[in-house]
């Protein structure tokens, strides 16, 4: 049986008033849904993407957001998670949201997880209580425990129990997959190496409101049965090389996107 912590997004208090009004102006920017886009992470464009730092999401977390664990470096995004000291927690792990919130299409990920027992490796869309929103997320996650599978799953208004472990065919952390859902009204299909693994066709089980891209690599010490028990050894790192934003009904943006291949 899995189990599932949603993404809470919350401020730490010593985060401050900046924290706030970073995270308060993009949602003001993001009311209308960005536009198609392909990010190959030749550099970290900071209009586009924000870094989370000086927070965590929760007491089931045990790493603190950190810059200094997100970099791009050979063209790729690289998210860390490793030992340093901040406030109550031992470990610093990275993420990095949008600043604009996207709609109905096609989203794509090249990524390369991260390795060790007892981490998350997720690519995910997420809006929230945060953004003055009901809680509606679609997720792809591998978990450390076996880097064999991944793990889709989506919530709506805050109730999610719609997970599905799908075999990787390889190790997810030995080397880059490509991982796309496509989100339409009425119906959600995720994709992984353009192979249609999950179609989601009831309304009920498929998010409505449009929400921020995030990728994020975190760790836990609680969450064993679901992310593995974690055991650090040596710093682990999620890669990054490609993300692509296909709006519904607009033009491919790459020859292998699977939006080429939509009916």
């Amino acid at each position: 049986m899995t189990t599932k912590i949603a993404h809470a997004r919350t401020l730490s208090p010593t985060l401050g008033l900046l924290g706030v009004l970073v995270l308060g102006a993009s949602s003001t920017v993001a009311q209308q849904a960005g536009g198609s886009f392909v990010e190959n992470f030749d550099k970290l464009d900071r209009s586009a993407w924000y870094v989370s730092d000086g927070w965590n999401n929760g007491a089931h977390q045990n790493c603190t957001w950190s810059k200094n664990q997100v970099k791009v470096e050979g063209g790729s995004l690289h998210l860390s998670f490793a030992e340093g000291q901040s406030k109550d927690r031992k470990y610093l792990c990275g993420e990095i949201q949008t600043t604009k919130r996207y709609g109905y299409g096609t989203y794509e990920a090249r990524m390369k997880a991260g390795t060790g027992s007892g981490l998350n490796s997720a690519f995910f869309t997420y809006i929230g209580p945060a953004d003055k929103k009901e809680h509606d997320e679609i997720d792809f996650e591998v978990l450390g425990k076996n880097t064999g599978q991944v793990q889709v799953n989506q919530y709506v208004k805050a109730k999610g129990g719609n997970e599905k472990l799908v075999p990787v065919g390889s190790k997810a952390d030995d080397g880059f997959n490509d991982y796309a859902f496509v989100w339409e009204p009425g119906r959600l299909r995720y994709y992984l190496n353009g192979k249609l693994v999950q179609d989601v066709t009831d309304p009920a089980k498929i998010p409505t409101n449009p929400q921020k891209i995030f990728f994020s690599l975190w760790g836990t010490d609680t969450l064993s049965n679901w992310m593995g028990r974690f055991a650090y050894t040596q710093p682990a790192t999620l890669e990054v090389e490609r993300f692509a934003y296909t709006a519904a009904g607009a033009p491919c943006q790459f020859p292998e996107s699977i939006a080429c291949t939509l009916n």
